[in-house]
């Protein structure tokens, strides 16, 4: 057995509408609607289970979350903490909403700060409401720490971390000193179920919440974002597709019909 390592790791966890039931948007913003029960986005639950693997295989220490959203929601973060978390900090605040991207960076990394930072600090690439994938670069940033996006593998050695990162063509092999800031791909790990002993204990697990003020942070908002959602359009339907009969001749019109998109 190699020595311990005590490892401290804190996951972002998003907390998002229900991706079952569709979603609505405030007329007066053109933002998500996030005012029903929220859940742990699925894409994050890979990055929790990620780290719990890392400080089983360290031989000791702790995950931590941290997670913003609205009307101190917590029930995404209890699934987090049901999974095998030690606590978290939510910050939860009515003068964030309409924040963009960098002003969320910038409250997470100040909730890592809170909770006295991280040997790592895991993310998803992106989340599935909102689909920027620009937050864990800018919280890297804030904290002046390395980056290192679309993990698919991660491990720690001596002090450094060893990431396999997904590219197109297959993958490249990464080493960076910790600490660190990584974000990690779908299916990366099979995230565990929480047990009844774990959604029991997960109850009382403390998750500390916070507002913007606390962290220092301003401006944010609407105030702060650099950006206004000026307007919202449905997609165009799709229109019905051209149907050949194959009276023997189909062949041909296929070939003429490709010819021309200029495909062939």
């Amino acid at each position: 057995m190699g020595k311990h390592f005590h490892m401290k790791v804190i996951v972002c966890v998003k907390q998002i509408p229900d991706p079952a039931v569709p979603g609505a948007l405030d007329g007066s913003t053109n933002t998500l609607k996030r005012d029903g029960k929220l859940i742990l986005d699925d894409s994050d639950a890979y990055g929790v289970e990620m780290a719990l693997q890392l400080v089983d295989k360290a031989g000791g220490g702790e995950v931590n979350l941290v997670s913003m959203a609205p009307n101190g929601e917590t029930a995404g973060l209890r699934t987090a903490l049901a999974m095998g978390a030690a606590k978290g900090v939510l910050v939860s605040d009515p003068a964030l909403q309409g924040s963009d991207a960098l002003t969320t960076a910038k409250i997470l990394a100040a909730a890592v700060q809170r909770l006295g930072g991280a040997d790592l600090v895991i993310a998803a690439t992106e989340s599935s409401d909102g689909y920027t994938g620009t937050v864990p670069e800018q919280m890297a940033e804030v904290l002046g720490l390395p980056s290192v996006t679309f993990a698919k593998k991660v491990a720690v050695e001596g002090g450094s971390l060893k990431v396999d990162r997904q590219t197109e063509a297959g993958y490249d092999e990464v080493t960076c000193p910790l600490p660190a800031l990584i974000s990690v791909t779908a299916g990366v790990v099979e995230p565990r179920y929480p047990s009844f002993k774990g959604i029991m204990a997960a109850k009382s697990k403390p998750v500390e919440e916070v507002k913007a003020s606390d962290l220092g942070v301003t401006p944010v908002g609407w105030d702060g974002a650099g950006q206004r959602i000026t307007n919202v359009a449905q997609a165009e339907a799709r229109q019905a597709g051209e149907i050949i009969e194959d009276d023997g001749e189909a062949f041909g019109k296929i070939v003429g019909f490709l010819e021309s998109l200029k495909i062939i």
